[in-house]
């Protein structure tokens, strides 16, 4: 989860850095890993539910 966050980090920098220079091809590379990141975070999401869903004591 922390590697998550580091890596939402760095890669609002890497938009905001590319957005600065027009760089199209730096802007869709860190696109392509913001879409990464969160479609990492919607598995885990499923997994942690699923995971509450199997436990009995959770409910």
């Amino acid at each position: 989860m922390a590697t998550t966050a580091f890596g939402a980090i760095g890669v609002t920098k890497q938009i905001k850095k590319a957005r600065a220079e027009h760089d199209t091809l730096r802007l869709i590379d860190a696109t392509v890993s913001a879409v990464a990141i969160v479609t990492g975070l919607a598995i885990l999401y499923r997994e942690l539910k699923r995971l509450g869903d199997d436990d009995v004591l959770l409910g």
